[in-house]
């Protein structure tokens, strides 16, 4: 049987259609996830807690006292993924109800790896004052904020004005999620090619929410050399019709003025990292130093496919689960939120990424050239990266307790 109610108009209009009998599609039927009890509920006594009258005596405290909320309801552990459906995957603006599985699938790895509860939300509204707005007067039922798949530049605005507004963890995890596995394998990276980071000649290809992250993520890092390039190829100060991210991406990267396309940015780099899709033709690849280190993210298809990067790389990653050395934001956000719920931190600084990035680099007992990260099912991950998170937090005085964890 096959369909095409539920597709997207762009879909429908080149005829494609829906296979309902496929195993994908069993999977996802009645959702991947549900609301579970944490007390049980079988007598009167019970429910006299639970419910009311008993329940009645918390509301009075937690309203004296606003700093119980974390403390006696799941709000301190619980965060909400947020989208518009504006950038879902790769498949572009599908929409809220399309964006809703993958939203699902975020709240599935937010439990299972981080032991946070998570609840998709997804926005029938584009517009980022609504957006602001709406996740602002959700805010008292969440602990932490998680946007997800939200079109650039709209999700650069909307993460500032939240974190202005409110005093929770906030996190766009399309631009930081990437950023901080990127560093992690980058350090390795660097570790197995005997480079220093502050050496490495960097190109990112793609201007977008990942690429404005990792160029920045890299220079808080130590990274001097991050040269960034869009469609139109190299960011610089002045290019003709540049946005106003643009603009301010191009003044702080890019220290030797190259101009030009990608060519010119990838002649003698040491590190390519794509996130823009797109084909990198091979001499271009060829152009670059000896022992370079290839990231190619875009899915399903990178920008360099890995046979052609190990002619010319020693080190190559992508963002499939079929090839070493996948760049998966589930090593990151599931430990970030953890160690930012444990201690009710206020917000999620840069520090916090870098100790993050440093945690999952960490998790690589002895780094080679197929092994920059650990892999996605290495159950150590997630706590490690909560546990530096959590520290740095504290260090920098954005933590409101030492812990809420037992």
């Amino acid at each position: 049987m096959t369909t095409t109610e539920g597709t997207s108009p762009a879909r429908r209009a080149r005829g494609t259609t829906v296979d309902l009998t496929t195993p994908v599609f069993a999977l996802h039927e009645g959702g991947k996830i549900e609301t579970t009890l944490r007390t049980p509920l079988s007598s009167r006594a019970e429910l006299s807690l639970a419910y009311t009258p008993g329940v009645a005596e918390v509301c009075l405290a937690i309203a004296e006292r606003p700093e119980l909320l974390d403390v006696y309801t799941g709000r301190g552990n619980t965060v909400a993924v947020v989208s518009d459906g504006t950038a879902v995957l790769g498949l572009g603006d599908i929409g809220p109800g399309g964006a809703m599985p993958v939203m699902e699938g975020k709240a599935m790895l937010f439990k299972h790896f981080g032991g946070v509860n998570a609840v998709p939300i997804c926005l029938d509204t584009t517009d980022p004052d609504e957006i602001v707005d709406t996740v602002a007067r959700l805010a008292p039922t969440f602990g932490g904020i998680n946007l997800e798949d939200i079109s650039a530049p709209r999700c650069f605005e909307i993460e500032r004005r939240l974190r202005e507004r409110l005093d929770l963890p906030v996190f766009h995890d399309d631009q930081h999620g990437t950023a901080v596995v990127v560093l992690a394998a980058l350090t390795n990276a660097a570790r197995v090619t005997g480079r220093a980071l502050a050496d490495l000649k960097t190109v990112v290809a793609g201007a977008g929410a990942a690429g404005v992250a990792i160029a920045a993520i890299l220079q808080g890092a130590g990274v001097e050399d991050v040269v960034v390039c869009d469609s139109r190829g190299v960011l610089v100060p002045g290019r003709e019709r540049q946005p106003g991210y643009k603009e301010e991406l191009a003044a702080r990267t890019n220290p030797r003025r190259l101009a030009g396309g990608l060519e010119v940015a990838m002649a003698g780099a040491d590190v390519y990292i794509g996130v823009s899709g797109g084909q990198v033709p091979e001499a271009v690849v060829a152009s670059m130093a000896p022992g370079a280190i290839v990231f190619a993210l875009a899915n399903p298809t990178p920008e360099v496919h890995p046979d052609l990067a190990h002619r010319y790389a020693a080190v190559v990653g992508t963002g499939r689960s079929d090839f070493p050395n996948q760049i998966n934001n589930v090593l990151a956000f599931p430990g970030i939120f953890r160690g930012a719920l444990d201690v009710r931190a206020t917000a999620i600084t840069e520090g916090m990424k870098l100790a993050a990035a440093a945690a999952i680099a960490g998790c690589v007992d002895e780094p080679t050239a197929t092994e920059v990260v650990p892999s996605v099912f290495d159950e150590r991950v997630a706590g490690a990266v909560a546990e530096a998170v959590a520290r740095t937090a504290r260090d920098e005085g954005v933590a409101r307790v030492g812990s809420s964890r037992a």
